[in-house]
């Protein structure tokens, strides 16, 4: 029997929690390929929570993950809108403030995964997606 099923009394794992394991999986392994190195996933503050963390060189790379089975409609980033930009912003703060050294340049990426039939069928990494929300600048 599955974490899962053990904690929620035997039921099956949600649909959508699935799926978002799955593509925060397929997220990181992608971007390591790229030669990202990671550094933490699902870091949650009372303010939010930030899929994955990663480090590029120089600069701290803050990643949403957008799984879908369909793009019927619109593209995953899309669902990453104001209220959801400034969330990510005032998290990110959040970890921030616990580093030595505040000066370090950070973006905000997004991550797409498509999949068919439960199988990852496409990951689109879009970097540096947006800057951090006003009033909430770093550095």
């Amino acid at each position: 029997m599955s974490w899962w099923r053990k904690l929620v009394g035997g039921k099956e794992e949600p649909e959508h929690l699935r799926r978002g394991r799955v593509g925060e999986h397929a997220a990181k392994k992608h971007l390591q390929e790229l030669g990202l190195k990671f550094l933490t996933s699902n870091f949650r503050s009372s303010r939010g929570e930030i899929d994955l963390i990663f480090r590029d060189r120089d600069c701290l790379a803050f990643v949403e993950v957008k799984t879908r089975s369909s793009e019927s409609w619109v593209r995953p980033a899309a669902a990453v809108n104001a209220r959801k930009r400034r969330l990510l912003s005032m998290t990110a703060l959040d970890y921030l403030r616990q580093l030595p050294d505040s000066g370090i340049k950070v973006r905000f990426d997004i991550v797409e995964v498509l999949l068919n039939d439960g199988a990852v069928r496409e990951v689109r990494h879009l970097p540096n997606t947006f800057q951090m929300e006003r009033p909430f600048r770093h550095g």
